[in-house]
């Protein structure tokens, strides 16, 4: 062959294929990508050849004479158009079949493949460290879901959090961070688990100073004496993704300055992959992790955690908790810097206290009572949750400080939890029916807080709520976490499905027992918050602020009443006068008539491609007749461009399904 034959052959071969890959693509109505449709184009051409050699030496095409075929007066050229069409439709049935097992988007494009090969290794030789840590600390049995009788009993579910809050522990900052929230999910984790988890500790040695500079440099844009007239290179706290420092600015604000470790953003990213894969294959394998729905308490986990890398998130929780602050209250919020936040760098008001959890000595020097101090803190918990609807969401000991003039400060808003309108109301009156000691009105406002099922027992829901109420509520002083757990067992037995936001609210309430009882032993949660409800219902149900909810309502509603006789007027006269119709626009939403256009489209080209197959087996059937050739007739020649036709309509429907599931 000569040299510069061949280049002239593969260019004319894969021009062919591109043009072949073209014409499969707009039958099927669909759009391929480049790699695909070169894939499908060079399938065509390597099954072409073999086609056309089928359909023509069968059909009486003598060996040696194909020169003569230009002049067979036509007849082999609708063998020859029967052969291209065949092999068009050979490649529509490479796409479909591509389509079946890999649609397209499922796989990377090349370029993205093989950009990411090497982070592909990194991450498999990272998910095998994981699997051999969680396996040398026994977790092992649970993964492969031979533990489920063990987990039914408490001895069994602390063993079983002893090993997870190791593995955890060893698995590093993306691990830790996770076993911290999980410790605070009292309402899906056995209390044996989540008092296991709370032991870790989110510690890790300082970054250096030069590093420090560099992300305070890079994200602050200037010198940082430019910025702050003095930082002390010392940090005052450092935690597994950021460290804190003290410094002051050219104002003589006292601040701290939170700064997040260099490169630690690509390593989580790396870790909560991971964990969503190891949720989904337990989900797939266990009965404990399909129980509690490790995949979505997976997903739940990573924003949290993808949250606390942004620090502007934080500063923004700090605003909207400030906002709705009450003026005159004895708690403290730092007052952040706006101008010097970005997502690597937290800058606000330092507050110089002790953390609660050691501030025994501050206590005691200013002789402050501890039960109040606990009725402050709960007294604002209960503020922000019920009137604001933005909270803080982890009121833990080390997140509470006691300031040094006897002030309390909170601190770490990058877990804030939020409610709208409807819910506060929700659960407002859940609050008022837990006081009044009314289990249907408790039941009412629970179904509201949660998404109710098309079935359910209300009337067993009531008495469950009795029940819980007279054991809690009605029974004395009990211990504030049991009653949480009684309840989301209630909620659990019963199908129901507590949103989010409201176990965030019970999660922060439980989270401030314990923090609180650990202040003042004596504090009763249960009866606090009762008080506290009574007294903001009081407040809400007062004569002012009836008469104004009335006078509110009433202004919304005026233009409606004024409206109104005319319209009833209008009905009136229209009925008398037998002139009283209703007008009903079906598929008004253009959504709608797109989906109903596309399924009559996709009916109609099924109806023609089974129409047209069955014509083609007629035809086919059909014995006598005009003879093309000395084998073929012309109702089998018809028969069979009509059979390629039908197969081309089919394939058609085929590839929209496939792609749509």
């Amino acid at each position: 062959m000569d040299i510069l034959t061949f280049p002239v052959i593969v260019g004319f071969s894969l021009l062919v294929a591109f043009v072949i890959g073209l014409a499969a693509q707009r039958l099927l109505g669909i759009r391929l990508g480049l790699l695909r449709l070169l894939a499908t184009g060079v399938f065509a051409v390597a099954v072409g050849p073999l086609i056309m050699l089928a359909m023509l030496r069968p059909f009486g095409l003598p060996a040696g004479e194909s020169e003569d075929l230009a002049h067979a007066d036509g007849v082999y050229f609708w063998f020859a158009l029967l052969a291209i069409v065949c092999t068009v439709l050979a490649s529509m049935v490479f796409i479909v079949v591509v389509e079946a097992f890999a649609p397209l988007g499922s796989i990377p494009p090349a370029l993205v493949w093989g950009r990411g090969l090497r982070g592909r290794f990194k991450r498999g030789r990272r998910y095998w460290q994981i699997i051999g840590i969680s396996v040398r600390h026994g977790l092992a049995p649970y993964i492969r879901g031979g533990r489920d009788r063990a987990l039914a009993v408490p001895s069994g579910r602390a063993q079983f959090g002893r090993s997870l809050a190791a593995t955890l522990n060893q698995g590093g900052v993306t691990f830790v961070k996770m076993g911290q929230i999980l410790a605070t999910r009292k309402d899906l984790l056995p209390a044996e688990v989540t008092a296991e988890l709370a032991r870790l500790q989110d510690d890790a040695a300082p970054v250096p100073w030069q590093d420090v500079e560099a992300v305070l440099r890079a994200e602050l844009g200037a010198p940082i004496s430019e910025v702050f007239a003095e930082i002390d290179p010392v940090p005052l706290a450092a935690a597994s993704v950021g460290q804190v420092h003290v410094a002051r600015l050219h104002t003589g604000d006292d601040v701290v300055v939170k700064v997040q470790r260099p490169g630690i953003r690509p390593v989580v990213e790396r870790d909560l992959d991971i964990a969503a894969r190891l949720a989904a294959r337990l989900e797939g394998g266990t009965r404990w992790a399909r129980g509690m729905g490790l995949s979505a308490l997976a997903v739940g986990l990573a924003e949290a955690i993808r949250e606390e890398l942004d620090y502007r998130v934080e500063a923004d929780n700090i605003a909207a908790v400030a906002h709705a602050h009450p003026p005159g209250s004895p708690v403290r919020l730092p007052r952040v810097h706006q101008q010097l936040c970005t997502e690597r760098v937290l800058v606000m008001e330092r507050l110089h206290g002790r953390a609660l959890r050691d501030a025994g000595d501050i206590i005691a020097r200013l002789e402050l009572d501890r039960a109040q101090i606990a009725r402050s803190l709960l007294g604002v918990l209960f503020h922000q949750i019920i009137t604001s609807g933005v909270f803080h969401a982890d009121p833990h000991g080390g997140n509470i400080l006691i300031l040094d003039d006897g002030q309390i400060g909170l601190l770490d808003f990058g877990s804030v939890g939020r409610l709208d309108g409807a819910l506060r109301e929700a659960l407002q009156r859940l609050l008022l029916g837990i006081d009044q000691g009314d289990p249907l009105a408790v039941s009412d406002a629970l179904l509201e807080l949660v998404p109710r099922p098309d079935e359910i027992d209300q009337q067993r829901l009531e008495r469950d709520l009795g029940r819980f109420m007279a054991r809690h509520v009605l029974g004395g002083n009990v211990v504030g976490v049991r009653m949480f757990g009684d309840l989301f067992r209630i909620v659990a037995d019963h199908g129901l499905a507590i949103p989010p936001e409201v176990a965030a609210v019970f999660r922060t309430l439980g989270t401030a027992e314990g923090t609180l009882t650990a202040l003042a032993p004596d504090f009763n949660l249960i009866t606090e918050t009762r008080a506290l409800a009574g007294g903001y219902m009081a407040e809400q149900l007062g004569p002012e602020q009836i008469k104004q909810s009335v006078t509110d309502e009433l202004a919304a509603l005026l233009p409606v009443l004024r409206r109104l006789p005319r319209r009833v007027e209008r009905i009136a006269s229209a009925a008398e006068n037998g002139r009283l119709n209703m007008n009903v626009r079906l598929l008004a939403d253009e959504r709608d008539r797109a989906v109903i256009t596309d399924l009559l489209h996709e009916v109609l080209v099924a109806f023609l491609a089974a129409t047209t197959g069955i014509i083609a087996v007629l035809l086919l059937g059909i014995e006598g007749g005009p003879t093309v050739t000395d084998t073929v007739g012309l109702y089998q020649l018809i028969g069979y461009h009509l059979l390629a036709i039908s197969a081309i309509l089919g394939l058609r429907v085929l590839v929209k399904v496939f792609r749509r599931s």
